[in-house]
């Protein structure tokens, strides 16, 4: 890998600290020296990437990823692509979210067995480019719950959208057949979806059954992730452990405070995007928000906005991600989330990113080397054509995200890379910085606090 300084830039290091110019010194796969505020970097034989003032961040992280939903109108159409070309859409995807700036990203459920195994597999070994992916299992369910798409004619389950789970000793095949495909974590349905005919806010899965997962969860070594929307659903993932909760849509005041007591075990996902296009934007497909109202979508995103708001006022960790990949919410679009987090949960813009870059390295379980423009961290970072705290929409727009960099390799640049300053200082002479009597920092620098 080479060793590149990126300069000329205003940098928002993801800690909470207000965005600095400055420069970063990027050495293999790491962020070796950082320069503010008036210091430049001595940056030897690095190749330099100048950033014309534009934007650098750490690379974001998506929380409620499904690389296999392929933009179709309904989990039965989803699952319909054969799973030759299933995996190769899943490649293209994960290059998609990678060019768009996520360079992390949590699978929330895969729509066939070893679908996310294999894309995360692929993407570490260096064959196609993808975010850093944990892998997840389908969605595990009960006869007539979401993601149970067989007929009373054709009860063959073998391409069912879902693993369908009847009673403990069921669910403890099924967990075990999971960790055999080397799934990261398993997911579970507790709750219903409105789009399914089954109200958001039952809960079809008994204590034992629910029990059985968390304990043969805790003997492999897995987190579990949870469709949570209901009140109850929530709770069960408290009681049990579940680290990572999407939706919790009707979650109460005792199930916050249970929340607010375990803050620092979960992570709640609550896929705003899915009821806000569902609700405003799927009428080409049938949905009109009459519709969608009358399932009980606007109802929902009423009460999600309310209990999000309070969950994030609380300190509970509340991250982006909202299960993008249908027909009126393709893929590519996932940046909408952080506008979404905002309107509808108070958030302040400085706060979405830190969602969506700090506390997303948090949810890949690595917060001591991602998710941070920092000394020693991983260089996932990413150049922004403009100031995201000012204009979020900016990471939506693919031509507004000028550079993608993961692991200290750059996946997409649109900036030219300029040889070493050395070089540069032989043609033109001098060194304007020295001459104007800026501070130059080394890495080894006794005298910066920007040292490793």
């Amino acid at each position: 890998m080479d060793t590149i300084a990126i300069t000329n830039i205003s940098i928002f290091d993801g800690s909470g600290a207000d965005s600095y110019l400055g420069e970063v010194l990027v050495e293999g796969n790491k962020i070796k020296a950082i320069a503010k505020n008036g210091e430049y970097l001595e940056t030897g034989d690095a190749k330099i990437i100048d950033g014309h003032g534009a934007f650098l961040m750490p690379g974001m992280t998506e929380g409620h990823t499904h690389f296999s939903w392929n933009d179709q109108p309904s989990l039965s159409a989803i699952q319909f692509m054969p799973p030759e070309e299933h995996i190769l859409w899943c490649i293209r995807v994960a290059k998609r979210y990678l060019e768009m700036g996520w360079t992390s990203a949590l699978g929330a459920a895969t729509a066939k067995p070893r679908l996310d195994v294999v894309t995360r597999n692929v993407i570490e070994a260096g064959a196609f480019p993808g975010p850093r992916y944990l892998a997840g299992s389908q969605e595990i369910t009960t006869p007539g719950g979401l993601g149970d798409n067989t007929l009373p004619h054709l009860p063959d389950t073998a391409m069912n959208f879902g693993a369908i789970c009847n009673g403990p000793e069921d669910m403890r095949r099924i967990v075990r057949t999971f960790v055999k495909y080397g799934v990261d974590h398993l997911k579970i349905n507790l709750s219903g979806e409105y789009i399914a005919g089954i109200p958001a806010e039952a809960n079809p899965f008994s204590e034992e059954e629910i029990a059985m997962l968390a304990s043969e969860a805790k003997i492999a070594g897995k987190r579990v992730a949870a469709h949570a929307r209901s009140n109850e659903s929530v709770k069960a993932c408290i009681k049990h452990g579940f680290e990572l909760i999407f939706h919790a849509s009707f979650a109460d005041e005792e199930a916050l405070d249970m929340l607010e007591a375990n803050k620092d075990k979960h992570f709640v996902v609550p896929g705003l995007g899915w009821l806000i296009n569902t609700l405003y934007n799927a009428s080409d497909y049938g949905i009109t928000e009459e519709i969608a109202t009358k399932m009980g979508y606007k109802r929902e995103l009423e009460v999600a906005s309310e209990t999000l708001s309070k969950m994030h006022k609380r300190g509970i960790r509340v991250l982006p991600g909202g299960d993008y990949g249908f027909a009126w919410m393709p893929h590519g679009t996932n940046a909408k989330d952080l506008e979404y987090l905002v309107k509808y949960v108070g958030m302040t813009p400085k706060e979405a990113l830190i969602s969506a870059t700090k506390y997303g390295a948090e949810l890949m379980m690595r917060p001591n080397d991602l998710g941070q423009i920092k000394e020693g961290f991983l260089a996932d970072i990413i150049l922004v054509d403009g100031n995201p705290i000012e204009n979020l929409a900016l990471l939506q727009n693919p031509e507004k995200i000028l550079m993608v960099m993961k692991d200290g390799e750059i996946y997409k640049n649109m900036r030219t890379v300029l040889p070493p300053r050395g070089v540069i200082r032989s043609v033109y002479g001098g060194n304007p910085l020295v001459e104007a009597g800026v501070r130059k920092v080394s890495p080894n620098d006794p005298m910066s606090s920007h040292t490793t």
